[in-house]
């Protein structure tokens, strides 16, 4: 009776502290990734994190491919966004977790002495929850509310250098798979190990804490790029003012002009003087493109820049005053696409852009066309390096759009190139992080 409750009591500890190990695991990774909506995609990746902790992990076993694997085809599951995002952060959790489990399953036997050996996988599934705990703690002040988001080429880098750490963590555990056959090659892993496997763990760290820092810097580039967009509209009104003034200023010559063309009979005169007092910027006031406010001073913005490079612009926008999306994530779609346009259509022969943009029937669609004036890169990017016009700002726009649920769609299309971004915003409000 006792050897039952005490192989009961094992059972439920075992899963306890399973339990503990992909609670913190899934804290550690919440701040990483996006989940497919549904409760169901987190419950499937917190089980993942919590079974894959509790595999064991030895020095020349083979269960590291086993769990390989599994482990990522049900990470890339249950998560969305970007694939390159999604598989760098995949791979430097599984690094860290497995580095984990390999050291405390291949050495801490050895330190616990032949006195413990029969405590030590009690001791090994209770050291896990332990260090994986400390490694949320340590970087619970740095992790995001909101999951971070980087451009497509900064998840490449990331995705590049986690594979050192996988590619050691392989070798380390499976360089000695029949290790009972040589006792020499068994010892020479066991010493690699110890370097390999912290190196690892090390290495994963670095890598979540460089993300981190990566995104940090993109919010802020995001940021400046708002802040010079909201300047080019305060220059605006503060030109609008300026005329203004200056109209007040000049009105009583203005209209001693025109009493004197009266006075002395000529109408035509008088009429055409009215005809250029009216035609004044001062008089015309800010242009009107749409009856939301925010959207209204981006685009005339953009118009004006627009009309100062000789290109020629064709909106059709109709958008409410009262929007159910953000002004800040408003304004930078609108920006980085006409920005990106304005780009793209230099060194083309007839640049005229297009732009359609409306909220109906709860979806805001949003169509900008340029012709291509330059190659495009297959990934969009851009850089200040080459010429390539497109790809800044669009991981910001992709971003957005996924908050929102929605869509984003961009490339070239007979010799033009068209953005098309949809977003549902019915009772839609930016998904939860």
């Amino acid at each position: 009776m006792l050897d039952v409750l005490w192989k009961f009591w094992l059972y439920v500890g075992y899963f306890l502290t399973v339990a503990a190990s992909g609670f913190f695991l899934y804290r550690l990774c919440v701040p990483f990734v996006r989940f497919r909506r549904g409760r169901f995609w987190k419950a499937l990746l917190f089980l993942t994190l919590a079974g894959t902790s509790g595999m064991v992990i030895w020095i020349g076993d083979p269960n590291l491919l086993y769990t390989l694997p599994v482990f990522f085809a049900l990470f890339l599951l249950s998560t969305r966004g970007d694939r390159v995002g999604r598989l760098a952060v995949c791979v430097i959790l599984f690094c860290l977790e497995m580095s984990v489990c390999a050291l405390l399953d291949s050495y801490l036997q050895l330190l616990s002495g032949d006195d413990l050996y029969s405590w030590y996988d009690v001791v090994t599934r209770l050291a896990r929850p332990v260090v994986f705990g400390g490694l949320w703690l340590l970087l619970r002040r740095r992790l995001p509310r909101e999951p971070v988001v980087l451009s497509r080429q900064l998840w490449k880098l990331v995705l590049g250098l986690a594979a050192m750490p996988l590619c050691a963590l392989i070798a380390v555990v499976l360089l000695t798979f029949r290790r009972y056959e040589s006792v020499e090659v068994y010892a020479v892993a066991m010493n690699q190990g110890m370097v390999v496997l912290p190196f690892a763990l090390l290495t994963s760290l670095v890598l979540l804490l460089a993300i981190l820092i990566l995104a940090d810097h993109e919010r802020l580039e995001q940021a400046s790029r708002l802040a010079g967009l909201r300047e080019v509209c305060y220059q605006g009104l503060r030109q609008q003012e300026t005329q203004v003034r200056r109209l007040r200023h000049d009105l009583r010559n203005h209209l001693t002009v025109i009493r004197g063309l009266v006075e002395r009979g000529d109408n035509q005169g008088a009429a055409g003087y009215l005809d250029q007092l009216a035609d004044s910027p001062a008089l015309r006031g800010s242009r009107r493109i749409c009856e939301n406010e925010a959207a209204n001073v981006v685009l005339a913005a953009k118009a004006e820049v627009l009309e100062r490079e000789g290109a020629a612009a064709d909106f059709a926008v109709s958008l409410p005053a009262e929007l159910p999306v953000a002004e800040v994530d408003l304004c930078a779609l609108l920006g980085n696409a006409l920005d990106n346009a304005i780009e793209g259509s230099q060194g083309a022969v007839d640049r005229r852009i297009t732009v359609r943009c409306k909220a109906d029937k709860g979806l805001f669609m949003l169509r900008v066309e340029n012709p291509l004036g330059g190659l495009v890169n297959a990934d969009l990017s851009t850089t200040k390096g080459d010429k390539t016009a497109h790809g800044f700002g669009i991981p910001g726009m992709r971003e957005i759009a996924e908050r929102y649920h929605g869509t984003l769609e961009a490339g070239p299309r007979e010799g033009r190139f068209e953005l098309l971004v949809c977003l549902p915003i019915g009772t839609a409000a930016p998904a939860a992080p």
